[in-house]
């Protein structure tokens, strides 16, 4: 590849008109990282900043189709995988990037869309935590989906939250970053098979904010593609995603949005992650 061509990062994922979540986001934030992203289509959402109407899956042949062509074509450094709304698109996607082992994988699975659309069925659930999730580099989920991929047919009793990161690094997952967002506070949290590497934290905010987790996956996969490791992808992803957060604007009568380019417009000195009062330190750990 030639060195003037920015890393190629290649997502998979629902659109999302609105460009709150989904690929637009995806585009939008690898972009804003320095990558050009090139995209596979899932599915697609009618919807506004408000509500989701519809959302219709494609078929797992035409996902895979485009995106072996993009991989024959084009020199791919990261994949990021979003939402699928069925188990066999999952199948069609983990199929491919088994071909491309040595390339970076985000997952960051999408198990509802609004309270309206709940996509996961227990075959999706499976999909991704049989087939996905072994070959996934950094997986980014909250507390329930950890919990629902650690036990997907939701048979037996649901196993604690440190089982579920355990079990899911033992299936080959290497790093698990998990997210929780309480009342007031963001906190993720970074794994691996040496346990917990990292913790960051700070406050939320008063908005609703709409597509965090696929910036945040986006961000990580243009800093992997990029060649930083796991954890400092991390750590750096988060400055990225603290600061479009900080930035958030409500386009619509909707949620609000992460201003993904807000480099782009703004002249005051940015405040790191942690070091502002509104956004009180992370505790790193390794």
């Amino acid at each position: 590849m030639p060195s003037d061509t920015p890393p190629i990062v290649l997502t998979f994922g629902l659109s999302d008109p609105t460009g709150a979540s989904g690929l637009q986001a995806d585009l939008m934030t690898l972009a804003s990282m320095g990558c050009h992203g090139v995209s596979v289509l899932t599915g697609y959402t009618v919807r506004d900043s408000a509500n989701c109407d519809e959302v219709t899956g494609l078929d797992p042949e035409v996902v895979a189709t485009q995106a072996r062509m993009l991989l024959e074509d084009m020199p791919i450094a990261a994949f990021k995988v979003g939402a699928a709304t069925r188990a066999e698109v999952v199948s069609a996607i983990a199929e491919v990037v088994a071909d491309y082992d040595d390339i970076p994988l985000i997952l960051a699975p999408d198990f509802t869309l609004d309270d309206e659309h709940v996509l996961a069925a227990d075959e999706l659930r499976e999909a991704i935590a049989d087939l996905l999730a072994p070959q996934t580099t950094l997986l980014v989920a909250d507390h329930a989906t950890l919990l629902a991929l650690a036990q997907p047919d939701g048979d037996a009793e649901a196993p604690s939250l440190d089982a579920a990161i355990s079990h899911l690094l033992s299936q080959g997952c290497e790093y698990i970053l998990s997210t929780e967002t309480g009342t007031h506070r963001l906190v993720n949290t970074l794994f691996s098979d040496d346990g917990q590497l990292r913790q960051d934290m700070w406050d939320r905010g008063p908005h609703r904010i709409m597509g965090l987790t696929d910036t945040l996956g986006a961000a990580i996969a243009a800093l992997l593609a990029n060649g930083q490791d796991p954890a400092e992808a991390v750590r750096e992803a988060q400055e990225y995603l603290y600061q479009a957060m900080r930035n958030a604007f409500r386009p619509g009568m909707g949620a609000y949005l992460p201003d993904r380019f807000f480099w782009a417009r703004s002249s005051d000195e940015e405040t790191p992650l942690g070091s502002a009062k509104d956004a009180p330190p992370g505790e790193a750990r390794h």
